[in-house]
C-alpha cells in the first residue's frame, strides 16, 4: 500500500511537472515572439528613416549642383565686369591727360 502511494506521488509530480514545463515553454514562446515583433517594428521604423534621409540627401544633392552652377556664372560675370572696370579706367585715364 504504501509502494502504491509513493508511486502514485512521483507519477502526480511527473505530471505535475511536464504540465508546468509545457506551459512554460508556451509563455517563453509568446514572449519571443512579443520581442520578435517589437524588434521588427523598430527595424522597419529604422529602415523608413533611413530612406526619408537617402530622399533629402538627393535633393540637398540637387540644390548644391544647381548653387556650383551659378557661382561659376557669378565668378565668370564678376571677372567680365572687372575687366570693363580696367578698361573704363584706362580711357578715363587716356582722356585726363
Amino acid at each position: 500500500m504504501e509502494a502504491f502511494i509513493g508511486i502514485g506521488c512521483t507519477v502526480l509530480g511527473l505530471l505535475i511537472g511536464l504540465l508546468s514545463f509545457g506551459r512554460n515553454r508556451d509563455k517563453d514562446v509568446k514572449a519571443d515572439a512579443a520581442k520578435t515583433a517589437v524588434m521588427e517594428t523598430k527595424l522597419d521604423a529604422i529602415t523608413n528613416g533611413v530612406e526619408s534621409i537617402r530622399i533629402d540627401l538627393k535633393a540637398i544633392e540637387k540644390q548644391m549642383d544647381l548653387l556650383a552652377e551659378r557661382v561659376a556664372r557669378v565668378e565668370e560675370s564678376s571677372m567680365q565686369a572687372h575687366k570693363r572696370i580696367d578698361n573704363l579706367k584706362i580711357i578715363q585715364e587716356a582722356q585726363q591727360v
